[in-house]
């Protein structure tokens, strides 16, 4: 994939937008981050006196990402946008423990083939997707088989 920060340099500049160095900042630490990153997580981590930057900048920045193409929202089931930065070449799925929230990327190409199938069976083009799975995690599928509530109380993640 060609340097984030320059095609976010292109885009801002094609689009008559100001490239602070608020924004590099946070678009830096978001690339390298390499996360499924909350506004929250990620004003964390690019927060400080010297950077002068407010959650509002962070928000705005991560949206200006997903208009750029080099970002993506998701909402995997926890009530919280959490954006991810993008690879044109690298398409994955989730996986998504309902207990503790962890987010493991899958790459299965029996997988892609198979909706690729499906879409042109019924007449589809496909033009983008997405598909997330919830289960529990190792760790907590153990935590569930000592303690049949230990869950039950922690668990944010709901199914759509």
């Amino acid at each position: 994939m060609r340097d984030p920060l320059l095609r976010l340099a292109g885009y801002i500049s094609e689009n008559g937008l100001k490239n602070t160095p608020q924004r590099r900042r946070i678009a830096e630490v978001f690339f390298r981050s390499g996360k499924h990153l909350s506004t929250e997580e990620l004003y964390d981590m690019v927060r400080g006196p010297e950077y002068g930057i407010g959650q509002a900048t962070v928000y705005r920045t991560l949206k200006l990402l997903c208009r750029a193409g080099l970002a993506k929202e998701h909402h995997f089931g926890d009530h919280t946008a959490r954006y991810e930065p993008l690879d044109e070449a690298a398409h994955h799925d989730h996986l998504i423990c309902t207990g503790c929230g962890k987010n493991v990327e899958i790459v299965d190409e029996d997988i892609e083939r198979h909706q690729e199938l499906l879409a042109a069976r019924n007449g589809f083009l496909l033009t983008s997707h997405r598909m997330v799975l919830y289960g529990l995690c190792a760790g907590c599928t153990a935590k569930k088989q000592a303690d049949p509530d230990a869950l039950s109380s922690s668990a944010d993640y709901t199914l759509r």
